[in-house]
């Protein structure tokens, strides 16, 4: 039985009761349905707003971060006094704010495959707020193997992409990326940058979704993905087809349980992870043989735009898309130490070298923003 709406939340949301779509036992639903959000940064402010302020009756929200002052430029759930705190507790405090009437749930930790099903398994829909493939793969999977729909979305500069996969009834992410691309070769919005008001966009697309699948009105995402286009201000849908030999939704699967997604992406879900047999080097290593003069050569993969505020003296700027074709402006026969921000993308051109048989090569562990902390704390890093 639908649960009761009282005087209090009859007014709150008398717009919604005078729509005949939802209406008074639309409302209800939404009081009844559970919906779990990973990530409360960028798409999981909105979501986490809107889904708050619509009534949904019981959210979860997962996150493992703390608010930081760049995040203040498009996390609109987060603001200046909450800087340094736990993302989940300042989301849960701003949602319950805006709507006291509800329950959410806060789960300060990494979702994993470890945790995964305890922490979705009482939630009707999940929802994707992140920014990284493991934790795609892993709440596609997990959605799947439980029968629950998984609303998507994704951003990058001034583009999204939100779509509602469903197995039961249309395609999964598997289906349309069978692979995660190979590590390091699409940048995270931390790397690349992201137009502010775009995660507001794509974020109340994806809560628009959750809501219709809620209230069983119009026509949800499934087997459509929609792609929107900040500049050009347009929107374009592309069909989706199952995949035949999909490898956990199609009729012989071999994805049967939840796996380990960092190992499966060559990416973590969080903090910097060098694949196995990459050569590395320390900031302090590095450091303390620049001071000592040796004949060290830098090479920067970061984009050109990233390098205008932080650099170190003497590196060489190819990014990392251009690499593969500006294998001649590079020296084989001298020592080579490569960076990025991070590592992550540093790490895969060290691969593309070692392949072209590079033989003096190191990856900076921890990238520019290890040098940052460890060695000139005074370098602003974007």
């Amino acid at each position: 039985m639908l649960p009761q709406l009282s005087q209090e939340e009859m007014i709150r949301y008398s717009r919604h009761l005078l729509i005949p779509e939802v209406g008074l036992t639309g409302q209800r639903k939404l009081k009844d349905a559970s919906v779990l959000l990973v990530g409360t940064g960028g798409l999981g402010s909105p979501l986490g707003l809107y889904l708050a302020a619509a009534g949904i009756g019981h959210i979860g929200i997962v996150d493992y971060d703390v608010v930081d002052c760049s995040n203040l430029q498009r996390q609109v759930i987060h603001d200046t006094s909450r800087v340094g705190k736990l993302k989940v507790e300042s989301a849960r405090q701003r949602m319950l704010d805006l709507n006291p009437h509800i329950q959410v749930d806060a789960y300060n930790e990494v979702f994993s495959a470890e945790n995964a099903e305890q922490i979705a398994g009482g939630y009707d829909i999940l929802v994707d707020g992140t920014d990284n493939f493991p934790t795609r793969y892993l709440i596609n999977d997990l959605c799947v193997l439980t029968g629950r729909p998984y609303v998507y979305g994704s951003i990058f500069r001034f583009e999204g992409q939100v779509s509602v996969f469903d197995a039961r009834s249309g395609p999964c992410y598997r289906c349309l990326f069978p692979e995660p691309p190979p590590p390091g070769s699409v940048p995270t919005c931390a790397e690349g940058g992201v137009f502010g008001v775009l995660p507001g966009t794509v974020g109340t697309l994806q809560g628009t979704e959750v809501i219709k699948i809620i209230l069983g009105i119009g026509e949800p995402l499934i087997g459509r993905l929609l792609l929107y286009d900040a500049l050009d201000l347009t929107f374009h849908t592309v069909q989706l087809r199952k995949n035949p030999n999909c490898k956990i939704c199609g009729p012989n699967p071999q994805v049967t349980h939840l796996i380990d997604y960092e190992q499966f992406c060559g990416v973590p879900t969080r903090g910097v992870h060098t694949p196995l047999g990459i050569p590395e080097i320390s900031v302090r290593e590095l450091a303390a043989r620049l001071d000592q003069g040796e004949a060290v050569h830098l090479l920067d993969v970061r984009e050109e735009l990233e390098g205008q505020f932080s650099q170190l003296t003497g590196a060489k700027v190819i990014p990392l898309a251009r690499l593969q074709t500006c294998l001649d402006e590079l020296d084989p026969s001298v020592e080579w130490v490569v960076f990025c921000r991070n590592g992550v993308r540093s790490a895969r051109a060290v691969e593309v070298l070692l392949q072209a048989g590079y033989s003096r090569i190191s990856n900076l562990h921890g990238g520019i923003l290890a040098w940052a902390e460890e060695i000139n704390p005074s370098m602003f890093v974007l």
